[in-house]
């Protein structure tokens, strides 16, 4: 059997997570590490969903809450809510940001026949951020482009914020 085929028949692999009760799905190609809610440091002036940075092991991480950027109802973060470390590439620039979600699922191998393209969704985010709606074992699954998220100012300010030139005020470092 071919790449082709079975890719096909088996399906891309997909994290899927909750946020606000629903089931979203991004590519775990993307996916670099999951983690558990942590401290993070805002940063004065940024829009409400770039919750702050991190700091992962010496590299500095923007941290970006998806029920805020999606305008969900927010919530405070439980022992469940996870940030999803997420690699993306801008101008030939590989980064990495961190996405808050409520909790994490499972791994999901999507077959790509299963995946439908829906030009417009009744759905609690526009639906420019959806690559498609899969059904799985009865669940309906919202799949994500991650990088259709972000605007391009976004984007900028992410750039920015990784290279240092956007930095936490000495005040924030405190909290």
């Amino acid at each position: 059997m071919d790449i082709t085929m079975r890719k096909t028949s088996v399906g891309l692999k997909y994290l899927s997570f909750i946020l606000n009760n629903e089931e979203y799905c991004i590519e775990i190609l993307r996916v670099k590490e999951i983690m558990g809610i942590t401290e993070i440091t805002e940063i004065p002036q940024t829009p409400k969903f770039i919750k702050g940075v991190i700091n992962l092991r010496g590299k500095i991480i923007p941290i970006l809450d998806l029920r805020s950027k999606f305008e969900m109802q927010t919530t405070n973060y439980t022992d469940r809510t996870c940030i999803v470390v997420v690699e993306f590439n801008y101008e030939e620039v590989q980064s990495l940001m961190g996405l808050v979600v409520d909790a994490v699922k499972e791994v999901l191998s999507i077959p790509e026949e299963k995946i439908s393209q829906v030009p417009y969704i009744n759905s609690k985010i526009q639906s420019d951020f959806i690559k498609g709606i899969a059904e799985i074992d009865g669940n309906i699954n919202i799949i994500l482009d991650i990088i259709k998220i972000l605007k391009e100012d976004d984007f900028v300010l992410l750039k920015n914020i990784d290279k240092g030139q956007i930095k936490p005020t000495n005040e924030d470092k405190e909290k």
